[in-house]
């Protein structure tokens, strides 16, 4: 009985280190790092997909993220949701979006994120999708997307979790 359990132990152990989605390792950019980046699986045919992450500003003046480029997508650009008159409306930030000096700010659904569009391919569950992320200050930065599932609110969730905002994954611009 005592071995049984251990084996049963053992074996949801290891089912557990498989399911375990892989994590974007942390990128340092000058003062700036660059955590959790993810973005969602992308239903058959979808044009435009969304890359969320974490920039947290460690130095001592603001850094500004200018603009983003994806070799997988015809155009990239950083995007705000916010609700205007109780209707939530998507713009891109042509200026740009601020990080100021020890502050974070969270790229994700329903907020600031990464639109990218004309894609050339479809995002899939378990893919890396590598984007350049570009920087007043810190200049270019190499990043990688991880594919979380069609739903995924968090990275990590996998698509598991209900859908709190609207997903624009599939939608045609």
């Amino acid at each position: 009985m005592k071995t049984m359990l251990k084996d049963v132990m053992l074996a949801a152990f290891a089912l557990a280190l498989c399911a375990a989605p892989a994590v974007a390792d942390d990128v340092k950019a000058g003062d700036l790092v660059i955590s959790q980046a993810w973005s969602r699986a992308t239903p058959g045919g979808a044009k435009v997909a969304g890359g969320y992450l974490t920039i947290e500003n460690k130095g001592t003046a603001p850094d500004k993220l200018v603009s983003v480029s994806a070799d997988i997508a015809g155009k990239a650009e950083v995007h705000e949701m916010a609700m205007d008159n109780g209707v939530m409306k998507m713009r891109p930030l042509d200026k740009g979006l601020v990080i100021d000096p020890g502050k974070t700010v969270k790229l994700a659904p329903g907020g600031y994120h990464l639109m990218l569009q004309e894609l050339k391919g479809p995002f899939k569950q378990g893919d890396k999708v590598p984007v350049t992320l570009e920087f007043e200050k810190a200049g270019k930065v190499a990043v990688s997307l991880d594919v979380q599932g069609v739903g995924a609110q968090a990275p990590g969730d996998g698509g598991h979790m209900m859908k709190k905002m609207p997903d624009h994954s599939g939608m045609k611009m």
